[in-house]
This record gives C-alpha cells, sequence and structure tokens, in this order.
C-alpha cells in the first residue's frame, strides 16, 4: 500500500507523492524559545520525528527543517525580565531544549534554523507583498492587508466573514482590519538593541508569521511537500504563511498540511496560559525518556493526548512487556524483511497516516511470538521495527532495572546470599530475602539458568 497523509488542506486522506521523486522537503514549526519545553512540545517534535523517520524506512531521502523562534514578544520580555540580552537567554534556551529532544530519542533535523540568520529574507518577501499591493504601512510597522488575498481562510475552512466574527481584538490605530497582522514592527524605546535591525521601513523588527515564510522558502524552496505544526498554529499562523508566501511568490506553499492533536489535562488543553502543562524536565523527573516517547508513540498523532501519571504508568508497563522479551530472547542483528507478515502488517498500519496504534499492537504480537518462539530473528525483528518508532533501542535489563532502589552489587549480594539458604535448605531464610528485596521494588525471577531481577513494575 502507498502511505497516505490526512491533509488538512484539502480535508482528506491522500496518497502521498513527493513533488521530487525519492526526495521528501519538510519544514515544522518549531520552538519559541524563551523558557523550558513543555509536554505540548514534546508531544509535536516526536510526532513529525516519528514522520521523517517513516520517511526515511520507507526509502526517501528527506530535507527537514524545524526552526527555532529566537525573536518575539515573549522573548523579549522574558530577557528583561532576566535582566540578560536575547542572545543569552536564547543561547540557554536552545541548549536546554536540545538536552530534552535528546533524551527523547528526537533526531537533528537537516537544518535548525534560527529565525534571527533569516532577517534579510524577511525583509524581501515583505517588500515583494508591498510591490503586490498586499502589505501596507502604519506608523514604523507593516501590515498584512488579509482581505486583498483571495484564498484566505483556506487552511482553517472558514471565510473572512466568520473569522472576522470571532475575531475579539479590535481595530487598532493604523490597522485597516482585525484580521490584519503585522509583517514588521516598529521598534519601541524599552526594547532592548538587540532586538531591533534596520529596515526599508525604518528600526524594528519581523513578525512571528514572516519568520516561517522566510526560513522554509529559503531552505526548501517556494513550494515543497510537508508543512507540520501543532493544531493550535492552524490559525492563525499556518494560514497566515500561506497568504505571506503565496502573496509574494504566488505559488501553493506546500502540498501536505499536517497538524498533530493537543494535550489534555482532565479533558481540558495544555497551555501555560491555563497554567496546566508540565515541562518535560519535570516529567522525567518520574519518568525515564523512553516511556515519555512511548507514550506519546502510541497515541495517533493526529488524536487528543491525555496526559496524566496513571497514563505514563500504563505506557511503562506495556513497555516493559516488550523489554522483557528482548531481555529473555538478545535480538539478532537484522534487515526489516518487510514481506513478513509481521512487517507487513507494521508497514500497512504505518502508511496508513502513521497509524502507530496498530503498528504498536502489531510489536506486541511479535513480542508474544519471540516469547514463544525463543527467535533470535524475531527479536531482532522486534528491535528493527521498534527502531522505526524510535523506541526499543536500549539495553533491556538497563530499562527493566531502572528505579531500583538498591544499586546492582548490594542486590546480586542478596541474591548470593539467597542462593546460599536455598542450598542450606533454609528456605524460610531464603523466602524471607525475597520478600526483603519485594518491598525494595526488586523482583527476583528464577530460572534454569540462574536468577535475575528487574525493578518491580
Amino acid at each position: 500500500m502507498s502511505l497516505r497523509i490526512y491533509n488538512t488542506l484539502t480535508r482528506a486522506l491522500e496518497v502521498f507523492s513527493p513533488l521530487e521523486a525519492g526526495h521528501v522537503r519538510m519544514y515544522v514549526c518549531g520552538i519559541t524559545v524563551y523558557d523550558l519545553c513543555h509536554v505540548g512540545h514534546a508531544r509535536a517534535t516526536v510526532a513529525f520525528d516519528l514522520v521523517q523517520r517513516w520517511l526515511k524506512a520507507s526509502g526517501l531521502r528527506v530535507t527537514f527543517v524545524r526552526n527555532i523562534t529566537d525573536i518575539d514578544d515573549k522573548i523579549i520580555r522574558r530577557s528583561l525580565e532576566n535582566g540578560e540580552t536575547v542572545r543569552s537567554l536564547t543561547d540557554r534556551m536552545i541548549a536546554e531544549m536540545y538536552r530534552d529532544f535528546d533524551a527523547l530519542a528526537i533526531e537533528r533535523p537537516t537544518h535548525d534554523p534560527r529565525a534571527t540568520d533569516y532577517v534579510p529574507q524577511m525583509l524581501q518577501i515583505v517588500r515583494q507583498l508591498e510591490a503586490r499591493g498586499l502589505a501596507y504601512r502604519a506608523g514604523g510597522d507593516v501590515n498584512y492587508a488579509v482581505r486583498r488575498f483571495p484564498g484566505y481562510g483556506k487552511l482553517s475552512g472558514k471565510s473572512l466573514d466568520e473569522l472576522h466574527a470571532g475575531e475579539r481584538v479590535a481595530v487598532l490605530e493604523g490597522k485597516e482590519d482585525p484580521l490584519d497582522f503585522a509583517l514588521w514592527k516598529a521598534a519601541k524605546p524599552a526594547e532592548p538593541q538587540d532586538a531591533q535591525w534596520d529596515s526599508d521601513f525604518g528600526r524594528g523588527r519581523p513578525g512571528w508569521h514572516i519568520e516561517c515564510s522566510a526560513m522554509s522558502c529559503a531552505l526548501l524552496g517556494e513550494t515543497f511537500d510537508i508543512h507540520g505544526g501543532g493544531a493550535d498554529l492552524q490559525f492563525p499562523h499556518h494560514e497566515n504563511e500561506i497568504a505571506q508566501s503565496e502573496g509574494a511568490n504566488g505559488v501553493p506553499l506546500a502540498s501536505v498540511w499536517m497538524h498533530n492533536g493537543f494535550v489534555n489535562i482532565d479533558n481540558e488543553k495544555m497551555s501555560k496560559s491555563l497554567g496546566n502543562f508540565f515541562t518535560i524536565r519535570e516529567v522525567l523527573r518520574k519518568f525515564d525518556p523512553e516511556t515519555l516517547r512511548f507514550f506519546i508513540v502510541r497515541a495517533h498523532y493526529r488524536s487528543p493526548l491525555n496526559y496524566s501519571d496513571v497514563h505514563l504508568d500504563d505506557a511503562r508497563g506495556a513497555l516493559r512487556r516488550l523489554y522483557t522479551a528482548l531481555d529473555a530472547v538478545p535480538p539478532a542483528p537484522v534487515q526489516i524483511d518487510w514481506a513478513d507478515p509481521h512487517a507487513a502488517r507494521f508497514k500497512a498500519a504505518m502508511d496508513n497516516d502513521f497509524g502507530t496504534p496498530e503498528a504498536i499492537a502489531v510489536l506486541f504480537e511479535l513480542a508474544a511470538d519471540v516469547n514463544r518462539s525463543r527467535s533470535a530473528d524475531r527479536a531482532g525483528l522486534l528491535k528493527a521495527l521498534g527502531a522505526t518508532l524510535g523506541i526499543l533501542q536500549g539495553e533491556p535489563k538497563a530499562f527493566l532495572r531502572a528505579g531500583a532502589s538498591l544499586d546492582e552489587a548490594s542486590i546480586e549480594q542478596k541474591i548470593a546470599e539467597r542462593a546460599a539458604a536455598k542450598q542450606a535448605k533454609d528456605f524460610a531464610a531464603a523466602d524471607r530475602i525475597r520478600q526483603e528485596l519485594l518491598a525494595l521494588g526488586i523482583v527476583l525471577k528464577d530460572s534454569p539458568a540462574g536468577t535475575t531481577w528487574e525493578a518491580k513494575q
């Protein structure tokens, strides 16, 4: 089956065919780096890491751009609050972002451009829009005239009148319409010097939306294959990107638009404005990174993701079952044979709009097969398929023993004491040692080959 992707623009599942045979060009809106990343950021970034992994597993070359927004109102406000330069703040937050992303096995994109490196390209687009009558100057700002672009609203599926009716912001001085948005913002006296640039329109800085238009066009061309981001970006950010890019260049911006679903807490969207968010760093104090990744991956990328410790505990238990199979039967290194029945079902699931729930169900079927057959090749296939999702690449015993309250040497000493007690037929003492370890979260497993242990789930 050919890969099919749900296209937000057409609201349909479509067979995917790259514009250039064998090569996919993909742009995903990245992080605004003024604070630590939260679980919503993890959800979006893991989702599109999964997409690019599967494209590569399908034999395609991928040029993947995920931008970094290092200039906007929040960044300026935070830098002033901290008494540090914009660059100092953003450098620090980028390092923290990658610390989190590396922990979650999120592969680095081909390009991770910083917005501040593309201000000249942004200004060129603004000049093109002004020349085409789609932008106007207003007191040092330059605004986009939304009603002059015929296709506005096609991504959100709303008419201009509907959008206008839902717009709560009053017409600001100098704006022709509440829906108009800033392409270039005049510098304000309180703003730091490293948040300002000289331009034809006066000293100032770019609006948020123009950043992505400039970076995607510069690195992928005027039209590329896939544009992705969170559902919260569909309107207005992505709608405005289309208006800017297509208004300036006269060609479609992207063939396919993809949007991942929200993260919810108690059925309410996680957001900083509501104060109901958790940073990745906070979650990783309680759960290992692969559990968090597995929790995200096993839900379909377009579905809502309900976050709770209970759901993460469940994800950890499920992941342990897969690692238990790999621990019992060390995997042989194998190349995936897509004609294999398990691999074929896995591929069919992933080719159906990256259907990870069904693909992971296949992994559990394969783990059961490994437990029955004790086949190193089947275990190798389980690990290889897991790699396409960015999971099951750790050492099984290390995962199963994570969280133990005793160090390994102490546990092994207790196991030796128990073995000696059994040898002396002091079964009461042997059972007491087992129970002592169990109370400390250590589960012993006896087999003809000896006694092993793992941390209690």
